[in-house]
């Protein structure tokens, strides 16, 4: 009868080295914090066999170790890391009120001492204070026995925590032994990966935080160039990457495909900050252009003083007996009314009509005044009649080409700058969401199938936000219904991306937006089946 052989302690060192080595490529490819130090501590014990363990991290001060995780199979305790659950402990002071070194606390030793401590029992062990750990087991009913703790030092041989694992078990029979020799070895060397690990980790989440702090200024020097453009760059990679999550949780519909991991989520809010970074170079006069006469100032006031100057005119032609009273009455009229007219005209709306556009030249030669060298010129010179014919919003054709000029300095800035792999595609993404899905847009040209969906979702959010902001100087903030039904026009014409515009109404994008950004005078009850372009979700 052939009998099972428990591994000889030579092979089973050699399985532990190979998990450690394991262990140690593991822990180079997490990225979340909480979850590598939840992972360090989890191998600890798995390579040691321990109960339990509590991983600490040094303070920014020095001055104390901070509970990081803690786990207690026996007792079934997860605390800190993933387990939504706070450590309620104290840290452990490093040093004491006269700035002494605290060497009672084992944790604290083993930082001061940088050596690891290997303790067989903690009640028979002289020359620590274990009356936490004991006051610990007469709540619970635990016996803390054996402990190792390990302090883990950078690249620098800076200490930047301390491991701590408690009663080692006999892999054969389970009882509660000391830590062994090789159980040091290993903890140590694994303590030491962890910490480079926990280092690069670190250094890159400080990296990318200078990064997108970088970032950020020039997005408040852009915001802070207008008043009336503010939180732009804020809100349009926040409605941006709703509407990517979006899809990427929708199940249904040509996109149920898509998907983004953690680094595809985060190349995505990238592009969506740096989207109008080349509105730097944009002139104020232009983005603040709040009315059609506006450059420094609104010269609706020189055109109004014109018109006084033509009804003083004409008062004067009435007394000297030039003009008829009834006649002077009627052109006053006249003169109020197309004064009115041309400061209604003087507001960027929605549309100018035909008939508007014309009694606008009508008047820029109707009246005659004598300009400051006492010649007789037309009302309105060509360049005010050029403006006050603007057909939509206050920009003429000069004008919008110069705000369209920023997506081109954007790609420009954006593509000269050395991205890592897994950011290469922060141009493509922010650079076209002024593209439209017919090739109509710019500054490319670009077709939909030449389009990513992630700067495809940009393009959308770029104008929902558009259409909702309340800080714009030429306009107010629509409501959900009216934005959206401009929204789904733009997808019955070829602007925007249709199966996106069906994943906003479906998952009601909008109303999460609406929430967080919106007024609530703009936050009216939506009817999606009235909404031009709205289909029902797919079965």
């Amino acid at each position: 009868m052939n009998h099972m052989q428990a591994p000889s302690p030579q092979g089973e060192l050699t399985h532990r080295l190979s998990e450690l080595l394991s262990i140690g490529v593991a822990l180079s490819r997490e990225r979340d914090i909480n979850r590598l130090l939840e992972a360090i501590l989890i191998a600890a014990k798995d390579i040691t066999n321990a109960d339990g363990g509590t991983l600490y991290r040094m303070t920014d001060d020095r001055q104390c170790l901070r509970f990081e995780i803690m786990r207690n199979d026996s007792l079934g305790i997860a605390m800190g890391g993933t387990s939504g659950a706070n450590i309620p402990f104290y840290p452990v002071n490093l040093f004491d009120k006269e700035g002494q070194p605290v060497l009672s606390m084992v944790a604290a030793y083993a930082v001061h001492h940088d050596r690891s401590v290997n303790v067989s029992d903690a009640y028979t062990e002289a020359g620590f204070d274990f009356s936490g750990t004991k006051n610990f087991d007469k709540k619970t009913g635990y016996r803390s026995t054996s402990f190792l703790t390990v302090p883990m030092k950078n690249h620098e041989e800076e200490i930047i925590g301390v491991l701590q694992l408690i009663n080692a078990k006999d892999r054969s029979t389970g009882a509660v032994v000391a830590f062994s020799d090789d159980d040091q070895q290993l903890a140590e060397s694994l303590a030491s990966q962890a910490a480079i690990a926990l280092t690069n980790r670190l250094l890159i989440n400080h990296l990318e935080s200078l990064f997108e702090s970088f970032i950020q200024l020039i997005n408040a020097a852009i915001d802070d160039k207008s008043p009336y453009t503010g939180g732009h760059c804020e809100r349009v990679p926040t409605l941006t990457m709703m509407l990517a999550d979006a899809v990427n949780n929708c199940k249904s519909g040509p996109l149920s495909n898509f998907s983004m991991s953690d680094r595809d989520r985060y190349e995505l809010k990238i592009a969506g900050l740096l989207h109008d970074c080349g509105k730097v170079t944009t002139p104020v006069h232009v983005v603040d252009k709040a009315t059609k006469l506006q450059t420094i100032y609104d010269r609706i006031g020189l055109i109004d003083t014109r018109f006084e100057i033509i009804r003083r005119d004409a008062e004067l032609a009435m007394l000297t007996g030039a003009a008829s009273e009834t006649s002077t009455r009627t052109l006053m009229k006249d003169i109020e009314d197309d004064r009115e007219f041309l400061r209604c005209a003087n507001i960027g709306g929605e549309t100018m009509s035909d008939e508007d556009i014309a009694r606008v030249r009508t008047i820029a030669s109707r009246y005659r005044w004598c300009d400051a060298n006492g010649k007789t010129v037309d009302f309105l010179t060509a360049e005010e009649v050029e403006n006050l014919t603007i057909r939509a919003g206050t920009l003429t054709a000069a004008e919008r080409q110069i705000i369209n000029h920023h997506i081109e300095v954007t790609i420009q800035m954006l593509e000269s700058l050395p991205w890592p792999k897994h950011l290469r595609n922060v141009p493509e993404y922010a650079g076209g969401h002024h593209e439209r899905m017919d090739g109509k847009g710019y500054p490319r040209g670009l077709m939909r199938e030449q389009m990513s969906v992630q700067a495809r979702c940009m393009g959308i959010a770029d104008i929902f936000e558009a259409l909702t902001a309340k800080d714009r100087p030429y306009k107010k903030g629509k409501t959900l219904t009216e934005s959206l039904n401009i929204l789904g026009k733009l997808k019955l014409n070829g602007h925007i991306d249709p199966d996106l515009f069906d994943v906003f109404m479906w998952e009601k994008v909008y109303e999460k937006y609406a929430k967080e950004f919106l007024s609530p005078e703009q936050i009216d009850v939506v009817d999606p089946l009235k909404i031009p372009g709205y289909r029902a979700p797919l079965a």
